[in-house]
Parts: C-alpha cells; structure tokens; sequence
C-alpha cells in the first residue's frame, strides 16, 4: 500500500527537523515499522504494509507539527512504542518527579502505573527496556514526594554473570555497588544528584543487596526488588514477607535472563505461579510492543523468543519420541 501526504503550509524548517540530519529520522521510521519513505520537499510518500504505512503517516504529522525545534532521535523512537500523538497516560495523575514529560508510553505500561497505584504488591515482568523498574522508581519518588512513605528501599540480588564477588577488587560497598548501579542512575535522573545525597544522609532512600533485608520488617516504605529472576524461592519469600505496615512493594525482573545455577527454581517464576490468586497482589506482564529503547531491541527479543519457543518445541518433539522395548 502506498499512503501519501502533502505537508502545508510549506515550510523549510519544519521539513528540516522532521526528516532529521541527512533523513536520519525517516531511516529510524522505515527501520522501525519496515516500510519506504521517499519525499520531495512538502510530498511524502510512504510504501508497505496497510497498517504500518498508515501509522508511519500519522507519525510523520505528529512529527510535523512539533518541528518547530529540532527532534531528538530518542522522541522519534517514543513515537514508534505508540507514542505518536501525546496522548497515551493523559488521564492518568502525574508523577512528582524532575521529569515533568514521564508517563506511561504503552497501554501495558499504563497498565502497570495504576496497578501499582491499586496494590500493595506489584509484579513487572518482561523483557529489557520497557521501562518496568524506571517507572517502579518513579513511583517511588513520587509517594515520598507526597510523603505517602516515609523512606525508599532499593534492593536486588547480587547474582553474577559469569563472575565471583570475591574476585574484585575493593570492600563489601565497592563489590556490589556495580549491582545497583541502574537504580542509582534512576534516582539521579528522577531527583537530581543533590536531593538524591540529601536523601541518603537522612535515610530517606536506602539501596542495599537483597541479602540485607533479612530479619527487617519494612513499615511505611516504597520498596522495590530489582532484577527479581536470579532470587531463589526462600529469598523471594524472605523479601515478600519483610513488607510492613503502611508499606507498597513493587517486583520487577525478566524470566529470560535468569543467572542462577542451572536446575535452580527462579523465586519470580514461581512466585507467578503461587500467588497469581492472591488478593492484593497484581501482575504486568510486558512484551517486545512496550520496549521504549531502540526499535532493534524490541526485534531482538522477538528473535531470542522465537529461537526459545523453537528448541522448546524441539524438546517436547525429542521426549515423545517412543522409548525402545524388548520386543
């Protein structure tokens, strides 16, 4: 199919910031939705698919009318995760933190904001980049900002890919540091470095290995499990049964990328499975559609299921097969 658009009034600047330096933006539209773009000063075309031609389009006039400036490629990608018209998360009430532009991007990731608004308890699971522990964060800002909790505890499991803690270098605080670095970037990003330091001299906020959590009782805190696939069944229980009064918790983690020892249950897979039906307890699940990073991640992780869903299948094929008799 072949959609086409004329762009008026006619207007250099704008066509400029639309397309991006040397059509930068149309190569990351065409890549990301697989279609053709060709243009001719006002006059676009646009050639593939029924659907996708039709929403590169929409794209392409949302684009437009925000090309009084220049547009980051970073807004480009937003508007391909459905994005494109500003109005996803309108509705929704904003979040108090230093990102005034922070909503949700996807209908799953909307999804997840008000389960964790309704619940005590709040499992995101799905793949990287869809925004499950930046938005957990943010929560948690915000309820301290409202001073609906009192503290925020981060907290993940120092599982290593493939390395000892013991083999580097430095105390306790430098070998897990690393661990918990994305949720310090996070707070930074959300609170600014100053209010984040301020916070950490009061206790206000408080990152710690998962570790450390046994034998506490959280009361009146936001706390959040991070990277929650490589816990085992006992620390996963350990950390459900830490909440307090007064206190929400939110589980992120990504089943596919799981670090424990080969034959170990992950504490978030069978969590799913035990408290699906628990009252109190909600459950987001993402997928490749809610991935907010480059549209080559979403696509990588389409391929990477595929090949799981393939040598799965293969499995069942290979134990079916009928076992040798004496006959």
């Amino acid at each position: 199919m072949i959609v086409r658009h004329t762009f008026t009034p006619h207007n250099n600047t704008r066509l400029s910031n639309l397309c991006g330096p040397m059509d930068a933006h149309l190569r990351s539209i065409e890549a990301g939705l697989q279609v053709s773009i060709a243009h001719r000063h006002e006059q676009f075309k646009v050639d593939g698919p029924k659907a996708p031609a039709q929403l590169a389009m929409e794209i392409l006039q949302a684009m437009y009318e925000r090309a009084d400036r220049p547009i980051a490629p970073d807004m480009v990608q937003l508007m391909l995760v459905g994005d494109s018209s500003g109005e996803e998360g309108a509705d929704q009430p904003a979040l108090q933190t230093r990102r005034a532009d922070l909503k949700a991007r996807t209908p799953v990731q909307a999804a997840y904001l008000d389960n964790i608004s309704t619940h005590d308890i709040t499992f995101g699971i799905g793949p990287a980049g869809t925004g499950k522990t930046y938005l957990a964060v943010a929560c948690a800002v915000d309820a301290l900002e409202r001073s609906s909790v009192q503290r925020i505890v981060l907290t993940r499991p120092a599982v290593e890919a493939g390395e000892r803690l013991g083999f580097l270098p430095g105390d306790l605080s430098q070998k897990v540091d690393p661990y918990l670095r994305p949720l310090y970037d996070a707070l930074y990003d959300l609170m600014g470095y100053d209010k984040v330091q301020k916070a950490f001299e009061r206790n206000a906020i408080e990152i710690a290995p998962l570790a450390f959590m046994r034998g506490r009782t959280l009361n009146n805190a936001f706390v959040i499990l991070d990277e929650a696939q490589n816990t085992s069944t006992e620390q996963m229980k350990m950390f459900l049964t830490r909440i307090g009064f007064g206190a929400k918790a939110v589980v992120t983690g990504d089943v596919s990328q799981i670090d424990l020892p080969k034959g170990q249950l992950s504490g978030l897979i069978d969590a799913e499975r035990v408290l699906k039906r628990v009252k109190g307890i909600a459950f987001t699940r993402f997928s490749s559609a809610d991935v907010v990073r480059h549209p080559l991640v979403a696509r990588i992780v389409d391929a990477y299921d595929a090949q799981g869903s393939a040598a799965l299948r293969a499995g069942i094929t290979t134990r079916r097969k009928p076992l040798p008799t004496d006959d």
